[in-house]
């Protein structure tokens, strides 16, 4: 036995973690989307099979450790896609502010209503978003141009507060605002590269710091606060090294394609965990 799990259970948790660490960091550089819709789910089933944590322990753990996994992924992505040049610099700093706003806001509500309701508002709030995403792949953008910036601003908070509770970095929910504004789908990708490093770099240290003296009973070794440190330590060397990949493969692909890829990727998983939370 190690880490309470037999040699077996071990090599399966590293082979699965493992794994994650790749598809996650390959989507992140892809899609833009931090890693969060991978990483999540993935933490969740580990603790809950593995562990054997109760389910409403399991969703926080999972949630602060993705956006601790998702600080290298998203770095590794935006590093790549601003070299590309598909970076909107001017949304990045006019998010900024109101995106740090939105995480403390959405960490304050996960800590004080935070369990299994997660899983189910993860699942239903990302299937909303993956058949938007699909049925409008070909559809013309919604607006001409970003709304004036209170407005960005307005969104920016919205999308912090909601990702930061759902442990996801932001792309989910920042792709699809951007391209129904007439941004171009790479650089929607791209500047959502960053805007997640907003979302996820305060979200992991207010899951450690707000909770670093009142770890849950129950959870799994080597958990700190609301984040499992060596969970982390597993997956997020392979997502650095193939976030670079998604971002060479993704600029190849036509931006009507990428969408769909984006919408069924997150159809499967979010489907996924909604079942898990209602079961």
């Amino acid at each position: 036995m190690f880490l309470g799990l037999s040699i077996a259970e071990l090599c399966e948790t590293l082979a699965v973690l493992l794994t994650c660490g790749l598809f996650a960091g390959f989507l992140a550089g892809l899609l833009g989307v931090g890693g969060g819709i991978i990483f999540v789910p993935c933490f969740y089933f580990i603790f809950l099979g593995f562990f054997h944590t109760d389910p409403n322990i399991a969703i926080s753990i999972a949630t602060g450790t993705s956006l601790l996994c998702m600080i290298p992924t998203s770095i590794s992505a935006a590093l790549s896609q601003y070299r590309r040049g598909n970076m909107d610099l001017q949304v990045v700093k006019a998010w900024s502010i109101a995106m740090l706003l939105g995480v403390i806001t959405g960490t304050a509500v996960s800590k004080l209503y935070g369990g299994k309701w997660l899983a189910v508002f993860f699942g239903v709030m990302m299937i909303l978003n993956s058949i938007n995403t699909l049925l409008r792949a070909n559809a013309k953008p919604a607006f001409e141009a970003l709304p004036r910036p209170l407005f960005q601003r307005v969104i920016a908070f919205l999308i912090a507060c909601l990702s930061s509770m759902l442990g996801i970095g932001g792309g989910t929910l920042t792709v699809p605002v951007l391209n129904a504004c007439s941004v171009p789908p790479h650089v929607s990708v791209g500047t959502s590269s960053a805007v997640s490093l907003f979302v996820c770099v305060p979200g992991a240290l207010l899951m450690i710091l707000m909770n670093v003296n009142s770890t849950p009973l129950g959870a799994p070794v080597g958990t700190l606060g609301l984040v499992n440190v060596l969970a982390a330590l597993c997956v997020v060397p392979v997502s650095i090294f193939a976030a670079p990949q998604g971002v060479k493969i993704g600029k190849k692909i036509k931006p009507v394609t990428l969408k769909r890829i984006f919408a069924v990727a997150l159809f499967i998983i979010s489907v996924r965990m909604l079942w898990s939370g209602l079961s």
